[in-house]
C-alpha cells in the first residue's frame, strides 16, 4: 500500500531528528490544547527551536504570529526555527520603511525564497533579485502606464461581470441557491487576469462553472509551492522532490501543466505577430512581444508571474470585503448611497475612480484582511533595524501587514472598527469625501519603495467595478451562523478556510 504525503513528510522527519518522540511526550505534558494560542514568545529548545510550538499553530499561523508580534513592545521578536534558523517578524513601520526603501539594497528576495519557487515561478519577476527584476520591472511599468492597456482592462472587466458573473448571481437569487462566493470571485478574477495577461480565455466562470485544466493546475501550483515554507527543514521537501513522491510528485505535474500551456499561447501569439508584422490585440503578452521581448522563458515568467498577481489578490479581497459589508451594514448603507442611481454598466473609469467612499471601505477591508499577510526579505549582509534589533546576514526578516492592521500603536483605539471613515475628510463646501492615504510604511498591503505593486490602479478598478455591479443589485448573504467567523489562512495569498457559502438576494 503507497504512503500518504503525510507518512512520508513524517518518515523523513524521524530520520532527521531521531529524539522527535521524546521531546513530543515534553510538549504534550507542556501544552494541554494546541488550539489555545499563545500571547508570549514561544519557548525554543536546543536543535530544534520553538518547533513544537510552530506545528501547533501551523493551520492559524498568520494570527499566531500577530498574536505574538502585538505583545511585544517594539512589535518585532525573533522566532527560532529547527538547527537555529531564526526569522525575525516585525510590525514596525519604521522597520518596514528601513526594509522596503532606506536599506532595500540588504533585504532581497533571497536564495532560499528563490530556490523554493523556483519550479513554479522560475525568473518571474515576483521571484528574482538585482539586474533581472530591474530589467523586468522596468519593462512591466512601460506596459502598465498606457492608456491603451486601462482601456482593455476596463473592457475586459465590463464583460466578465455582465456577461458571467452578474447572470451567475441573478440565478442563484431566482433558485435560492447557496454559492461559494469565493469560488466565484477566484474564477472570475483567473478569467480576467488571463485575458488580460495572456489574450486567452480560459471559460473558468461559464455557468456550468467548470473544472478548467488550466486553472486547477494553476490553483496546485499555488498551493503546493507554498507549502513548501511551511516544513521545519527545506531539506524535507528537497528529498521529496528527487524521489518524486507525495506532494513533489503532484507539484512537479501540475508546475508542468501550468508552463507547457503558457508557452503553447506565447508560441501561437509569436508566430501571429510574425504573420502579421504587429497585432491588434492589447493583451500584455501581445505588448510584450510587439516590442521585441521575444525570449520565450522571458515571456513565459513575467506572464506567470502577473496570473499569480492579480488571480488571488483581488478575488481574496472581495471576499472578505462581502464578508465584512455582511456585519456592518451601515456602511453598505453608504456605498449604496454613493452608487446612487448611476447604471453600473455604462460606468466610465472617472466615474469609477471618483467612488471615495467605495474606495475607502476597500482600504479598510485590506488593513484587516490583506491579500498577502506577511512577506519576507532576506539579509545579504549583517545590518540593524531602526528599533534596534540585530540582523545577521542570511536571517529573513518577515513584515507581517496582517499584524500591522490590528495595531493599536497604528491605528488607536479603536482599531477594532470597520471604519472607512478613518481614510476620508469631508469638503466643508461641498459635501464630497475626500480620500486621505496613509503611510505606506504603516500600511504595506501593496508593498511599498521599488518593489509597490505595479497594478495597483489596475486592482481597485476591478474591485469597484465589481462592488458596483453587485451592491447595486444584491445583497450579499453569508450562510454561516450569527457571530461565528471564517478561519483567515495563507498560501502565497490570503484564503479564506472552507470558502464562504452565501445566498443571494435581488434588491427591490
Amino acid at each position: 500500500m503507497a504512503l500518504t504525503d503525510l507518512q512520508l513528510s513524517n518518515s523523513l522527519l524521524i530520520c532527521l531528528v531521531p529524539f522527535l518522540l521524546l521531546l513530543f511526550i515534553i510538549l504534550k505534558k507542556t501544552t494541554t490544547n494546541s488550539t489555545l494560542l499563545s500571547s508570549k514568545i514561544p519557548k525554543s529548545y536546543p536543535i530544534i527551536g520553538s518547533y513544537f510550538s510552530i506545528i501547533a499553530n501551523q493551520e492559524q499561523r498568520i494570527q499566531w504570529i500577530s498574536d505574538i508580534i502585538l505583545s511585544t513592545p517594539k512589535l518585532t521578536f525573533t522566532l527560532i526555527r529547527p538547527l537555529n534558523f531564526h526569522t525575525i517578524f516585525t510590525a514596525n513601520p519604521s522597520n518596514v520603511q528601513h526594509m522596503l526603501k532606506t536599506n532595500f539594497h540588504v533585504y532581497q528576495k533571497g536564495q532560499k525564497s528563490n530556490s523554493t519557487l523556483a519550479d513554479f515561478l522560475s525568473n518571474g519577476i515576483f521571484n528574482v533579485d538585482g539586474d533581472i527584476w530591474k530589467y523586468q520591472r522596468q519593462v512591466a511599468s512601460h506596459e502598465f502606464n498606457t492608456k491603451s492597456l486601462r482601456k482593455f482592462v476596463e473592457t475586459v472587466v465590463d464583460t466578465e461581470l455582465s456577461e458571467r458573473l452578474i447572470p451567475i448571481l441573478a440565478n442563484a437569487a431566482a433558485e435560492k441557491k447557496v454559492l461559494d462566493l469565493q469560488d466565484i470571485l477566484q474564477r472570475f478574477a483567473f478569467d480576467n487576469i488571463c485575458k488580460i495577461a495572456f489574450g486567452y480565455d480560459p471559460g473558468y466562470l461559464l455557468p456550468s462553472l467548470p473544472e478548467a485544466e488550466f486553472a486547477v493546475a494553476f490553483e496546485d501550483s499555488v498551493r503546493l509551492s507554498s507549502e513548501r515554507f511551511i516544513y521545519p527543514f527545506p531539506l524535507i521537501w528537497k528529498i521529496k522532490r528527487a524521489l518524486n513522491i507525495g506532494s513533489e510528485k503532484k507539484l512537479r505535474i501540475a508546475v508542468q501543466q501550468v508552463r507547457e500551456f503558457a508557452k503553447k499561447i506565447v508560441r501561437e501569439k509569436q508566430r501571429e505577430l510574425n504573420e502579421k508584422s504587429s497585432l491588434d490585440s492589447a493583451d500584455l503578452l501581445s505588448r510584450f512581444l510587439s516590442t521585441g521581448h521575444s525570449d520565450e522563458d522571458f515571456v513565459t515568467d513575467i506572464v506567470i508571474s502577473f496570473i499569480l498577481a492579480g488571480r488571488d489578490t483581488t478575488s481574496a479581497v472581495l471576499t472578505w470585503f462581502f464578508w465584512l459589508i455582511s456585519k456592518n451594514p451601515e456602511v453598505e448603507f453608504r456605498i449604496l448611497e454613493e452608487l446612487g442611481e448611476k447604471n453600473e454598466a455604462l460606468m466610465l473609469y472617472d466615474e469609477v475612480k471618483n467612488m471615495m467612499y467605495t474606495h475607502a471601505s476597500l482600504c479598510e477591508s485590506m488593513r484587516f484582511y490583506p491579500p498577502v499577510p506577511m512577506d519576507s526579505k532576506e539579509a545579504v549582509k549583517d545590518d540593524v533595524l531602526p528599533d534596534g534589533t540585530f540582523v545577521k546576514k542570511g536571517t529573513r526578516v518577515t513584515y507581517h501587514p496582517y499584524a500591522m492592521g490590528r495595531s493599536e500603536e497604528i491605528w488607536g483605539g479603536n482599531w477594532a472598527e470597520f471604519k472607512p471613515e478613518r481614510w476620508l475628510n469631508k469638503d466643508e463646501v461641498t459635501g464630497n469625501w475626500k480620500f486621505v492615504s496613509k503611510d505606506v510604511y504603516a500600511y504595506p498591503v501593496f508593498q511599498a519603495g521599488p518593489r509597490i505593486c505595479l497594478g495597483k490602479e489596475m486592482a481597485f478598478l476591478q474591485m469597484k467595478r465589481v462592488v458596483a455591479g453587485v451592491l447595486q443589485r444584491f445583497k450579499v448573504v453569508p450562510v454561516a451562523e450569527k457571530g461565528v467567523e471564517p478561519m483567515f489562512i495563507s498560501y502565497l495569498t490570503a484564503k479564506m478556510k472552507g470558502g464562504f457559502p452565501v445566498t443571494i438576494e435581488e434588491r427591490i
